[in-house]
């Protein structure tokens, strides 16, 4: 796919937007500070992440390194931190596996790093586009129960690691394997990854500044078991050593559908867990990021990764907000926990063969359980019995369906209830005025001039956003029998007219026009005047646009005076 020159040209101007290094220097201290607590943070979420991906630990060191030495200095989040994360691990993790069992080991490890590389492509084509502010722009409760599902995911997929099993699949396939091998439990795996969860659960916040919990979990738990359970645990093995080779993308022709969709689900997925990050990031260090920027180098980041073989990722809240609070605000900090990591990738490797798969379980369900927005799950009923219900449904498709279909079955919900709501209130905000009688909703002279109208005048006054959800309710509204002769339309409170309302107002009028009737459409915003005067409504002598209600009303007594 060729970029254009004005796709070029907007690619460069976002990257160099916030690309000055020399003002990083200004808090260097505070981040490499930063850089270097976070980088002890990642190193085991990291090899975490890459095993239960199933593209080994070193996919999820690479990943780190190379997304957040990348997506630091050319994203839009000064003080985020990149790396592999849950919810990109989950859909890669089923990638690889549907990838590998179509196409055998080989190919289907390389086919599921090409749509990794696609789905940067995509991020990057999201943030050209500038569709950064819409990613996110999706209702909390599909938000939350497509999140709490990806919790849920990560805590069914570290089952059967923490039971010493060795299970693959979907979550059904998971829980009826682990049901069936019951009697084949490690009871020193199950040990170790239950030490492990405690340890890093109950460990003191106030030191994760100093030495991280998961940290101090790795070390301590694997050197136990090592000393006292050498041979009875599943354990990491040799990771391989020295830079990793390039991986070229393999993509045929009739592989472009199939892995397309499965890119653009990770391209979505990765904007909206950098994006929410992002907003995080803000709270906390009270500034403003570039969402649009922030996808670009999210991109890059990630195609880079899987040109290199590491599990691609998003912005990391867990990270990020360590990185804050130790003191890391420029893009500097993220560049010095990837270069740490390498440091460590590079020379330390050898020594995580004999870290024990349970460990990494017991570290990944704490990142379950925290993924999980608890917090909303405890609060929606009392909020809303319908944002409950698409908060529970969404969470479960996402555990036992797909997340695709979580998203889309969860919007498209979420939008037909907005669209309910529009239309309750336009009911509840519409009033109908007729001559001879007195409304308090008028002023003084409105009133009067309504009077002297007459019952030949009905006056519709609508308020608030008109869309199609609303154009039933209106068309409804407008076909009233009544004995009139003009019908007023007061849009003058409306503050938004789409297409649909706008059409199902031209149909009314050419019928009232047939009927003999004359219509005024009173509006006032200059826009939405437009889009009315497109629809070539001047060309119907019988329909006529005026700038107010007032303006309509003095126009009517005028010409009912002359005629008298």
């Amino acid at each position: 796919m060729r970029s254009t020159p004005s796709e070029s040209a907007e690619v460069r101007r976002q990257l160099s937007s916030r690309f000055r290094p020399r003002q990083w220097l200004h808090n260097w201290r505070g981040d490499l500070t930063g850089g270097l607590t976070t980088a002890v943070v990642a190193l085991p979420l990291a090899m975490a992440f890459g095993v239960t991906s199933g593209a080994g630990a070193i996919a999820g060191l690479w990943g780190a390194i190379v997304l957040g030495l990348i997506a630091a200095p050319l994203g839009g989040t000064p003080s985020q931190v990149s790396g592999p994360t849950g919810p990109m691990t989950v859909i890669m993790a089923g990638i690889i596996a549907t990838m590998v069992q179509t196409y055998g080991t080989g190919t289907g490890l390389a086919l599921a790093f090409t749509v990794a590389l696609v789905a940067g492509l995509f991020q990057v084509i999201f943030g050209v586009l500038r569709l950064g502010q819409f990613i996110v722009q999706m209702p909390y409760s599909v938000i939350s129960g497509f999140m709490s599902g990806i919790g849920g995911i990560v805590l069914v997929l570290q089952l059967p690691v923490m039971l010493g099993l060795s299970l693959r699949g979907s979550v059904p396939e998971i829980l009826g394997g682990v049901w069936q091998e019951l009697g084949n439990v490690n009871g020193t795996a199950l040990s170790i990854g239950l030490i492990t969860f405690a340890l890093v659960r109950l460990y003191p916040k106030r030191f994760n500044s100093v030495l991280p919990g998961p940290l101090v979990a790795l070390v301590v738990v694997t050197a136990i078991s090592t000393l006292l359970a050498p041979d009875a645990l599943p354990r990491l093995g040799e990771i391989p050593q020295g830079l990793p080779e390039l991986r070229w993308p393999q993509l045929g022709i009739g592989d472009v559908r199939v892995l397309g969709g499965y890119a653009l689900t990770l391209a979505v997925l990765g904007s909206i867990d950098s994006l929410l990050t992002s907003l995080v990031a803000d709270n906390i260090t009270r500034t403003q990021h570039d969402s649009d920027r922030e996808l670009i180098g999210q991109g890059l980041g990630n195609m880079a990764a899987a040109l290199l073989g590491g599990l691609p990722g998003a912005g990391a809240t867990m990270r990020t907000v360590t990185n804050v609070q130790a003191g890391g605000r420029t893009p500097l900090s993220g560049m010095v926990h990837s270069l740490v990591l390498l440091v460590v990738t590079l020379g330390a490797g050898g020594l995580a063969s004999v870290i024990p798969l349970a460990v990494l379980g017991g570290i990944l369900v704490n990142v379950g359980i925290e993924i999980v927005d608890w917090n909303f799950l405890r609060r929606a009923p009392r909020l809303s019995v319908m944002a409950t219900a698409l908060m529970w449904l969404v969470l479960l498709l996402t555990i036992f369906w797909d997340l695709v279909t979580a998203v889309v079955v969860g919007v498209f919900i979420a939008n037909v209830l907005t669209i309910k709501g529009q239309a309750e209130a336009l009911q509840r905000k519409t009033r109908r005025f007729e001559g001879g009688r007195h409304y308090e909703d008028l002023d003084g002279q409105e009133q009067a001039l309504l009077q002297q109208l007459g019952s030949d005048v009905v006056l519709l006054s609508l308020q608030g956003p008109l869309s199609f959800g609303a154009s039933r309710y209106l068309t409804q509204l407008l076909t009233v029998s009544a004995v009139y002769r003009t019908m007023l339309l007061d849009l003058g409170a409306v503050t938004n007219l789409d297409v649909t309302a706008a059409l199902a107002i031209d149909s009314l009028c050419r019928d009232a026009a047939k009927q003999g009737r004359q219509v005024l459409i009173a509006i006032t915003d200059h826009e939405q005047r437009q889009r009315i005067e497109r629809l070539q409504l001047d060309r119907n002598s019988a329909v006529r646009c005026v700038n107010s209600r007032r303006e309509a009303l003095n126009l009517l007594c005028s010409e009912a005076a002359q005629q008298q």
